[in-house]
C-alpha cells in the first residue's frame, strides 16, 4: 500500500543539503540485517530493488557520471559497503569503501541492431539476477543505448537492506532534474573520507553503540511499563481490552492466509521474467471510483482478475490465492532511506468475475488490514530473528514467502516531468524483489501514468507472456467501469 502523497522532487539547485539525511544510520537495523544475511543460505531470497527508467534519448554520459558522483557526495551511503562484525556478533556496519569507484558501479552498453524495449528489459532482468559483490557498496546502474527508436534505458539495482521502495524513489530523484539543461551551481558536499573498517572494528562499534543505546532503551521500557501500570490501575477494563485486541491482531498477522497456494503456481526457482504494463492514473481512478474503491483497490483487483483469467486458460478453477502486501509505516518525520514497512498476508479473491464486486472485496480486506494493531509485529520480532543462524533464518523466511502466489506493492511516484542528464524520463518501471513468491507486482505513478512492473518466477508461471496479457485484459475491464460511469 502506498503513501498517497506523491513525492515532488526539488530542483537540483534548490536541494537543502541540511535536510538530506538519506540512510543516516551507521548500523543496519535488525530487519535489514535479516535481509542481508539470509540470502547467503538461500539464493531464492536475494532481494534487489530494480528501477527501470525509459528515456526519450540517450543522456549525456559525462553529465550522468557527474550526477552519480554528486549524489554520492550528498548521500554518503552510496559510497558505503557493509562490514560484518566478527562472528556476526551484532549487525553489519556501513563503512565508506576505501576503493570506491564510480566506474565499477555505473556502466553503459549499446545493444546490437535491431533492438527494442523488450531487448533492453531482458538485459535489466539479467542484471537483477546477478548477486551483489558484498565487499563493495551493494548497488549498480547500467545505461542501455542503441534502441531502434532512439530511446535509452537506465536501470538501477539496489539491495533491499539499503532501502525500501519509497526510499528508493527518494534516492532516484536526486539524480533527476526539473529541467534538461545542466545545473552548474547546485550545492555540493565534500565526499566522505575512505575508511578501513575491519570485522573487529565493526564489532567494537556495535558494542559501543549498544552501550550508548542502552540507557535510552531502558528509559523507554520503564516509561512504557509505568504507563501500562498506571492505565491498568485506573482503567483496568480498557487495558485488558487493548491487550486482547493486540493478541487477536497478532494471531491474524502471523497466521498464514486461509487459502492454499494454487496448484498451477506451486513450483519455485531462480529464473525471473520482467514484464511491464501501464494505465493512466485518471482512467484507473475513474474505474475504482465507479466501484466505490481507491486506485490501490482497483490495481489489486486487476491483478487478481488477471490471475483468474490465467487459471481459466489452463482449465483451473481457484477461489483465492495467498498474497502479501507491504504497508508503508513511514511518517513525515522519518528520514529518507532505510526500511519502514510492515508486511501483511491475506487470501486474495480471484473467483469473482464482476470487476466492481472484486474491487469492493479488495477494499474491505485492505481497510481491515490497515487497522490491525499488530502491523509492527515483524519489526518487534526482528531483534530475535536477526540473531538466528543464517540457515535457520532463511529456512523460516522461505517457508513464509513460498506460500504466497502474489505480492502487490504500490509506491507513490513523481507527478512532474523530470530529466536525467538532459534526457526526459518518459516512464519509470519498478521491479520489487520476489523472494520465494510466484509473482511480485509493483506500481509507481509517473506524470499521470501508472507504471507497473511484474517480476515473475518462471518456475511458477510457465507462460509469463500469457499472464501479462491476462492482467492487461483485467486492467482494461476495470478502466471500462469508469468509461461506462462517465457515459451514464
Amino acid at each position: 500500500m502506498a503513501d498517497n502523497n506523491p513525492f515532488v522532487p526539488p530542483s537540483a539547485v534548490d536541494v537543502d543539503l541540511s535536510a538530506v539525511a538519506w540512510g543516516a544510520n551507521r548500523t543496519m537495523s535488525d530487519f535489514e540485517t535479516g535481509m542481508w544475511r539470509m540470502e547467503e543460505a538461500q539464493p531464492q531470497l536475494r532481494s534487489p530493488i530494480v528501477a527501470v527508467e525509459v528515456l526519450d534519448q540517450a543522456p549525456d554520459w559525462d553529465r550522468l557520471r557527474e550526477a552519480v558522483e554528486w549524489a554520492s557526495h550528498v548521500v554518503p551511503r552510496i559510497r558505503m559497503r557493509a562490514v560484518e562484525p566478527t562472528l556476526n556478533l551484532g549487525n553489519p556496519v556501513w563503512s565508506v569503501d576505501p576503493e570506491f569507484d564510480i566506474g565499477y558501479h555505473l556502466r553503459r552498453v549499446r545493444l546490437p541492431a535491431p533492438a527494442d524495449f523488450d531487448h533492453a528489459l531482458r538485459m535489466c532482468r539479467h542484471l537483477a539476477t546477478e548477486p551483489f559483490d558484498k565487499a563493495r557498496p551493494p548497488w549498480s546502474a547500467l545505461l542501455i543505448e542503441g534502441l531502434d527508436d532512439g530511446r535509452a534505458v537506465f536501470v538501477v539495482k539496489t539491495h533491499h537492506s539499503i532501502t525500501d521502495g519509497m526510499g528508493g524513489i527518494q534516492m532516484m530523484t536526486l539524480l533527476h532534474s526539473r529541467r534538461a539543461d545542466p545545473t552548474p551551481d547546485k550545492p555540493d558536499r565534500t565526499p566522505p573520507p575512505a575508511e578501513h573498517l575491519s570485522s573487529i572494528g565493526a564489532f567494537g562499534e556495535e558494542v559501543i553503540g549498544e552501550i550508548r543505546r542502552a540507557p535510552s532503551r531502558v528509559a523507554r521500557l520503564l516509561r512504557g511499563v509505568t504507563n501500562i501500570a498506571a492505565t491498568a490501575i485506573t482503567q483496568p477494563i480498557t487495558t485488558t481490552t487493548e491487550v486482547l485486541d493486540y493478541a487477536n491482531s497478532l494471531r491474524r498477522i502471523v497466521t498464514p492466509p486461509a487459502s492454499s497456494g494454487s496448484p498451477l503456481l506451486r513450483e519455485r526457482g531462480l529464473g525471473r521474467w520482467f514484464g511491464t504494463l501501464e494505465v493512466g492514473v485518471p482512467e484507473l481512478k475513474a474505474g475504482a471510483k465507479a466501484a466505490g474503491g481507491s486506485l490501490n483497490d482497483a490495481y489489486v483487483a486487476a491483478l487478481l482478475g488477471g490471475f483468474r483469467r490465467y487459471h481459466d486458460a489452463f482449465g483451473q478453477s481457484v477461489d483465492s490465492v495467498p498474497m502479501g502486501m507491504p504497508v508503508s509505516m513511514r511518517t513525515g518525520s522519518d528520514p529518507s532511506g532505510g526500511n519502514r514497512f510492515a508486511a501483511v498476508r491475506f487470501s486474495g479473491p480471484i473467483s469473482e468475475t464482476d470487476p466492481a464486486k472484486r474491487i469492493r472485496q479488495v477494499r474491505e480486506i485492505v481497510l481491515n488490514l490497515r487497522e490491525e494493531p499488530a502491523l509492527d509485529a515483524l519489526d518487534l520480532a526482528a531483534p530475535v530473528l536477526a540473531r538466528l543462524p543464517n540457515q535457520l533464518l532463511a529456512s523460516w523466511y522461505l517457508s513464509q514467502s513460498t506460500g504466497l502466489d502474489l505480492q502487490a506493492s504500490n509506491v507513490a511516484g513523481v507527478p512532474v516531468p523530470v530529466y536525467l542528464a538532459g534526457a526526459k524520463i518518459e516512464r519509470m518501471f519498478p521491479f520489487g524483489p520476489a523472494p520465494g513468491c510466484a509473482v511480485m507486482a509493483t506500481l509507481v505513478s509517473h506524470v499521470g501514468i501508472c507504471c507497473i512492473g511484474i517480476n515473475i518466477d518462471t518456475a511458477a508461471v510457465t507462460k509469463p507472456a500469457l499472464l501479462m496479457q491476462c492482467i492487461q485484459d483485467s486492467l482494461d475491464e476495470i478502466v471500462a467501469l469508469g468509461t461506462t460511469a462517465e457515459g451514464a
